[in-house]
């Protein structure tokens, strides 16, 4: 059930509340402290995209098989703007890109019970039909932008409702194999020899392989090697942003 508010702090603060269970979805028109990866904010003018936060209770899945959920909402999402005409790829981890450009953002938080998963929190944001952003952002784009045309948001986000309950029924019922290779095949950049950055601030280059189950990236460097890297020891350098 998709419950829509007009106000929260963040939707995946909301979601915690137990009375969320699995597949629901929680969408707030505004967010006053709406959070992204690294800590950064997620900000979006009301009315014009989309911040949710949807209840997983994945307690099928293992602790370190948990990126695999990662890769199943990550596909939905590519899976969702397909739907719409829009041609997208996933940058390592989670972000989904239309060329160079990023669509939307997520952060996933994750409950555990033992050895497996017993619940998570995927949260989204999409920019849908927004036109103007902040000149300091890097490389946002909207699906507007992309079309030429205006979403109506509550049918986008069914979209992604139905398409990330068919990659999760597709990872409940063993088919990782599948969803592992639709994951590799829509990565950003892929076998493209790209710069990349360690967290000393020091550049690399190499060239994405793929990407194991545990989640980390595989990289073939300019001399061959063969490296994998966790999420935070390595990022991409985009087109804009190299120095």
């Amino acid at each position: 059930m998709i419950y829509h508010l007009d106000t929260t702090t963040s939707t995946n603060d909301d979601a915690r509340d137990a009375k969320y269970r699995h597949g629901d979805i929680v969408w707030a028109e505004h967010q006053t402290a709406g959070r992204g990866q690294r800590g950064h904010k997620w900000l979006s003018p009301e009315g014009e995209n989309l911040t949710f936060t949807m209840v997983v209770e994945p307690r099928f899945l293992p602790v370190g098989e948990q990126f695999l959920l990662c890769e199943a909402m990550s596909v939905a999402l590519t899976d969702t703007f397909a739907r719409y005409g829009i041609d997208t790829r996933i940058k390592w981890t989670n972000d989904i890109y239309a060329g160079d450009r990023k669509l939307e953002g997520v952060l996933i938080e994750h409950n555990y019970s033992g050895q497996t998963l017993s619940r998570s929190l995927l949260g989204i944001g999409i920019n849908v039909n927004q036109t103007e952003f902040d000149p300091t952002l890097p490389n946002p784009v909207s699906m507007a932008q992309l079309t030429g045309r205006r979403y109506d948001r509550r049918e986008v986000l069914e979209t992604f409702e139905r398409c990330m309950l068919e990659r999760y029924d597709q990872l409940e019922h063993g088919d990782r194999e599948a969803l592992q290779h639709d994951y590799r095949n829509r990565m950003y950049a892929l076998g493209e020899m790209r710069p990349f950055r360690y967290p000393d601030g020091s550049l690399t280059r190499g060239a994405i392989q793929g990407v194991r189950p545990s989640g980390e990236l595989i990289l073939r460097h300019e001399d061959g090697t063969l490296r994998t890297y966790l999420f935070k020891e390595i990022e991409f350098v985009l087109p804009a942003r190299i120095e």
